[in-house]
């Protein structure tokens, strides 16, 4: 997963996917259709203006398009849960806008087992 690339970055305040993040979900889903024993853990992140509450919501909006977009491609919707984290996990902690841009993400993180986290557990 680490050669097809984890991360898929946002515009600020938008949950749209790019572009360019659409052809690393394609890598994504290739993978994970491949490698079907993983679970996936999609968390959103955000770092855009706003309330800390909008920032979570447009958070879990970026996890959940994520998730909307490998499902689209073929991934089993029941190996796939989302977390958004809003500002809670920044990658970096600084006022320039292309340190605040990596904060825009989602991450695909590969799971043996359902955490907390996942619906119904």
């Amino acid at each position: 997963m680490l050669n097809v690339g984890r991360r898929v970055y946002f515009d600020q305040g938008s949950s749209t996917i790019s572009d360019e993040a659409q052809m690393t979900i394609v890598r994504q889903a290739d993978w994970l259709k491949a490698n079907k024993k993983w679970l996936v853990k999609i968390q959103g992140h955000a770092d855009d203006p706003g309330s800390e509450a909008a920032n979570k919501t447009l958070s879990t909006k970026r996890a959940d398009a994520v998730l909307n977009a490998l499902v689209a491609k073929g991934v089993d919707r029941k190996r796939l849960w989302t977390k958004g984290y809003g500002i809670e996990r920044p990658v970096t902690d600084c006022d320039d806008i292309t340190c605040k841009s990596q904060n825009r993400r989602v991450v695909v993180n590969l799971r043996e087992e359902f955490d907390d986290s996942a619906p119904g557990r």
